[in-house]
């Protein structure tokens, strides 16, 4: 009596000869660090680690998305349920083209960009997609802080959580600000590296 093969698990790295560890140390040194494709090939080198800086660039091309798709799935995954989870929104002016277009964009409480999405209008069907958008990818916030825009509450409306709407002059400064989060205190920096660094780490295990 012949037993079916269970199918194996399908691997993004089947068709590579290096590890999938090696592959993800490549990755994390070229993203986390300052440096160029020829110095992650010279440091790969020194650790007995033979590859060319070309390998390097495809690898990143290839795997970067992906690693970052698999860290914010599991950020959003701890995320969900947490009571200070606040998304602040905004939208700002871009120019594409010559052409006038806004910029909406989703940040969490600590300053991290979630979710960015380009209209050429600022009415409600414009705020609609944008928060469905986020809403699908990351699940339902604790509250959404927003500016005056009457579009907010429009499209908040029609999906049901208008009650997780909260508003003020000052509340969204966090996404207003979100391209100054470097800028934190030394007892802070650590605790945000050590944190970045396990994430990566979680995906080797």
């Amino acid at each position: 009596m012949s037993r079916k093969s269970k199918a194996k698990p399908y691997s993004p790295f089947r068709y590579f000869h290096s590890s999938p560890e090696v592959i993800r140390l490549v990755v994390l040194m070229y993203v986390r660090f300052p440096l160029s494709l020829r110095n992650v090939e010279d440091l790969l080198f020194e650790r007995g680690i033979d590859l060319c800086h070309e390998t390097v660039r495809h690898w990143w091309n290839r795997f970067g998305p992906m690693f970052a798709a698999d860290i914010r799935r599991q950020r959003v995954s701890r995320m969900r349920g947490f009571r200070h989870w606040k998304w602040p929104l905004d939208e700002v002016y871009v120019k594409i083209n010559g052409e006038t277009h806004y910029l909406w964009r989703a940040v969490d409480h600590e300053g991290e960009v979630l979710e960015s999405f380009v209209t050429k209008k600022r009415d409600k069907s414009a705020a609609l997609r944008f928060m469905k958008k986020a809403l699908k990818r990351h699940g339902q916030p604790e509250a959404i802080v927003t500016d005056g825009l009457r579009s907010y509450p429009a499209a908040m409306r029609e999906l049901g959580n208008l009650e997780r709407r909260e508003m003020g002059r000052h509340l969204n400064n966090r996404v207003e600000n979100s391209h100054l989060r470097h800028l934190v205190d030394r007892q802070t920096y650590p605790e945000r590296r050590s944190a970045a660094l396990a994430k990566w780490q979680s995906l080797v295990a």
